[in-house]
């Protein structure tokens, strides 16, 4: 449930006016700007911006950009656009930083619906003149895929000597594997002649496959894999089914395709991307549910490992988002408040994207998982007009 406080009935040509007034003269008026935007939906803010510009010929949006700053300004400023139009922002202002907020685009992808994902490509394309599958894609390629090729080289060496022991008997193999490079994922060469005990002699040089097949029934030794940039390019374009239906048979068997890729540290296996990116979230939900009572524990645990390791992270909280995003949207919450210096984009980002949807919902797991109110935990740890607005968002005025 939402948390702002709306009028029934409003005057958007009196709001516009009360604006005008806020800004005009020396100095402005922070609570007047509160008082009306923060107890506006997001119809009756367009309206009110329709309103402003009809009447006076000037942006509201600039006009609050001039008269404002700080973490107050950027607040009101996030607050008063489309909530399309404001995840096109949030999503290109995580997109360009010098490390980029992968996180900011998979909470945008995975808990918006299919219909709200879809305006937030348009609105970006609407504004950046390109799509925002392709910003992903140039700005995130091959920034979280360090870590991994680490362990993708360990891999690979032992997968290979795991096929030389099982293939010795009936197969001369000869590995070339000094070339492989991380960021192809794939030996540069591999040549296996089968004796001719039965078998019909063969070679096979995979120097243009991405992927090594299989050998007499042994398993790739480097299964298909797909980088960061394309787990993320995936999950913002996708379209889901949203509705409540679910193939428990599809559930099974995807538990176990998910278990055996994480048993085996492919977590960027191109059916983990697969799934994520293209099942509903009913579907997948009853899959992660599937996944814990077969093994006894969550996905999201078993895939913790190295604190570095972006990939994995990205992974992690996408699950999250798909499989409770109430939940998740409380940790980022806490984590901003409880980090040595609040993490005031983050608080922000979620308080404002929330307040019309489900941010009492999020307050009440708040209070139970923390034992303090998120209003009061909010207005300990900020200032000013820019703690009113977030407190006046909260339901709370201050």
């Amino acid at each position: 449930m939402a948390t702002i406080d709306v009028p029934e009935q409003v005057s958007v040509l009196a709001d516009a006016e009360a604006l005008r007034k806020a800004c005009k003269g020396w100095g402005t008026d922070e609570k007047a700007i509160i008082s009306v935007l923060g107890h506006r939906n997001a119809v009756q803010r367009k309206q009110i911006r329709l309103a402003y510009e009809d009447l006076y010929q000037e942006d509201l949006i600039k006009r609050l950009e001039s008269e404002l700053s700080g973490d107050f300004e950027k607040a009101v400023y996030r607050w008063i656009l489309d909530p399309a139009d404001r995840d096109a922002v949030l999503a290109n202002v995580a997109i360009k930083k010098l490390s980029p907020d992968h996180h900011v685009i998979v909470e945008i992808s995975c808990t918006r619906s299919p219909e709200e994902l879809l305006a937030v490509r348009r609105a970006y394309q609407a504004r950046y003149k390109h799509s925002l599958e392709e910003d992903v894609a140039a700005h995130t390629k091959g920034d979280t895929r360090k870590a991994y090729h680490v362990e993708v080289r360990k891999e690979v060496k032992l997968r290979a000597s795991v096929l030389v022991s099982k293939a010795r008997s009936d197969a001369w193999i000869s590995l070339s594997l000094e070339d492989l490079r991380p960021s192809e994922i794939a030996p540069t060469s591999i040549d296996i002649t089968t004796s001719n005990r039965g078998v019909q002699s063969d070679s096979v040089g995979l120097r243009s496959s991405r992927h090594i097949k299989e050998v007499k029934g042994c398993r790739s030794l480097v299964p298909e894999m797909l980088s960061d940039d394309q787990l993320l390019v995936a999950l913002v374009s996708a379209f889901r089914y949203d509705g409540e239906e679910i193939n428990t048979r599809v559930a099974n068997s995807e538990a176990k395709i998910l278990h055996e890729a994480v048993k085996d540290k492919e977590f960027n296996h191109e059916d983990i991307i697969r799934i994520l990116s293209t099942r509903s979230k009913m579907q997948l939900m009853a899959t992660f549910n599937r996944y814990r009572d077969d093994h006894g524990t969550t996905i999201t645990k078993n895939l913790e490992g190295d604190s570095g390791d972006e990939f994995l992270k990205a992974l992690r909280t996408t699950i999250r988002c798909l499989n409770d995003p109430k939940k998740y949207f409380e940790k980022v919450l806490r984590n901003s408040i409880r980090r040595v210096g609040t993490d005031e984009d983050a608080l922000t980002r979620v308080i404002v994207t929330r307040a019309e949807k489900d941010l009492k919902d999020i307050k009440e797991l708040y209070h139970k998982r923390n034992s303090v109110p998120l209003d009061q935990a909010v207005a300990k740890d900020t200032t000013g007009d820019y703690k009113a607005l977030l407190l006046t968002l909260l339901g709370k005025e201050d």
